[in-house]
């Protein structure tokens, strides 16, 4: 798998995990699950050097 294609996958499920979070109580076990891989992807997104300002909904 390429950097490029890896990036893409990331952003995806970024996007999506967030599509999911805003669907969850944020008391859940389950929120606070998906937030760990939140801030995981955050990390890696943004030292790839991928500005994540417009895809981040959550902002948290």
């Amino acid at each position: 798998m390429t950097e490029k294609e890896m990036l893409k996958i990331s952003v995806e499920e970024f996007s999506r995990l967030q599509d999911y979070m805003l669907e969850c109580d944020k008391d859940s076990g389950a929120y606070k699950k998906m937030k760990r891989r939140y801030i995981e992807l955050k990390v890696i997104l943004t030292s790839s050097g991928i500005n994540i300002t417009e895809l981040d909904i959550i902002k948290e």
